[in-house]
């Protein structure tokens, strides 16, 4: 069964071998039949864009697939298609054919994320589109071994510096060069970026269009409409202009109705009147948060991993928090609570463990996917 072999695989390592993705594709790529593919990489606002963009094209009448990841609950989250997760009979069947496919070797050492991209591609096989979000980069992510007929852009900024450079033009030039064809280029707060995409674009010969040039007074009007219906924060109204503006080089139409229901779980999240949820973990979405969310007050239920910048995202989450309260969350990678005690109190914010919801406060859970899991465990069973 899938969930025992990925079980047996770790789902993080201190070095990433660049060569194995890309040389046991190449042993079975003549095997696989590849959909149309939109290739998202960036920094923050992958999962909605790419949802955004994904149920458009299945509202148009396409078979369509969103591959995005992390998950939060359940490993189906990743696969989405045709406007469903994918289910556990589809999932195990591609696993026994994706088997017949590779050498023992090479199925045994791919990584988690590496052979769940080609299981994915193996289900989306009769898709006409795929929108492919990258896990982590760009250049050497195991998505980027696929043609693609365009490549999406989102915000740009610092996160997985270990891997990917201590710098926006190093961590730029990384996710920049997986282009291949067409590139769309999203809002970028970092000036650099618009200069290594143009300079990768003249080098590879590529059309590079930033999203702003291919809007006009009516997809604003539309997107406008479209946040309004489906109650969209205002970063998740500049995922959705991108989404469009990728619609307009595809030169596919599109409806307002469209978009209905097209928002991605755990993105701002109303789980009730007084909780939200956000699996932000950078200082991009945190500066988002706090924008959004701007003039009231929460209740921050917290965690981090040891690579994320926490004590910036505190800083930057601290206008709208009134109290942290840190909730237990069983990994590995999680920061010694001490240390996060540390830049709590160094704020001059109080601080407890969280234990239960009162409903006279408001919440915002914030902090990765597995803050998310922990808290929706605890609160969905108590």
């Amino acid at each position: 069964m899938l969930e025992e072999f990925l079980n047996a695989k770790p789902l993080f390592y201190d070095e990433i071998d660049c060569t194995r993705m890309p040389r046991i594709y190449e042993s079975i790529k003549e095997k696989l039949q590849l959909p149309k593919i939109i290739h998202l990489i960036g920094t923050n606002g992958k999962g909605t864009t790419g949802r955004f963009l994904a149920s458009a094209f299945y509202a148009q009448g396409f078979n369509t697939g969103h591959y995005t990841s992390p998950h939060i609950m359940n490993f189906n989250e990743r696969i989405w298609l045709n406007a469903k997760n994918v289910s556990d009979d589809l999932l195990n069947a591609a696993h026994e054919k994706l088997l017949l496919l590779l050498r023992k070797e090479d199925a045994e050492a791919l990584s988690y994320f590496e052979y769940t991209t080609l299981l994915a591609m193996l289900i989306y096989e009769e898709c006409d589109y795929v929108v492919l979000e990258a896990g982590l980069g760009g250049e050497y992510d195991a998505t980027a071994v696929f043609e693609n007929i365009l490549t999406v852009v989102t915000p740009i900024g610092f996160d997985h510096e270990a891997f990917l450079g201590s710098n926006i033009q190093a961590i730029a030039q990384t996710k920049l060069n997986a282009a291949k064809q067409k590139i769309l280029l999203g809002r970028q707060l970092h000036k650099e970026v618009y200069e290594i995409a143009q300079n990768i674009a003249d080098e590879k010969g590529l059309t590079l269009r930033s999203y702003t040039e291919l809007l006009n007074e009516e997809d604003h009007k539309k997107s406008a409409l479209i946040a309004k219906n489906n109650h969209l924060a205002d970063y998740l109204q500049e995922n959705l202009k991108l989404s469009i503006a990728a619609l307009h080089i595809l030169g596919l139409a599109y409806k307002v109705e469209d978009f209905d229901n097209a928002k991605l779980f755990g993105r701002l999240s109303q789980l009730s009147e007084n909780i939200l949820l956000d699996v932000g973990h950078n200082t991009l979405a945190a500066e988002a948060i706090a924008k959004a969310l701007e003039g009231k007050k929460y209740r921050l239920i917290y965690n981090s991993y040891k690579d994320k910048n926490y004590v910036d995202i505190l800083r930057i989450l601290f206008p709208i928090i009134s109290e942290v309260e840190l909730i237990e969350v069983k990994e590995e990678r999680i920061e010694d609570a001490k240390k996060i005690e540390k830049a709590i109190e160094e704020l001059g914010l109080a601080y407890k463990q969280f234990d239960t919801i009162e409903a006279d406060e408001k919440y915002l859970v914030f902090g990765s996917f597995s803050v998310a899991e922990a808290f929706l465990k605890k609160y969905t069973h108590g």
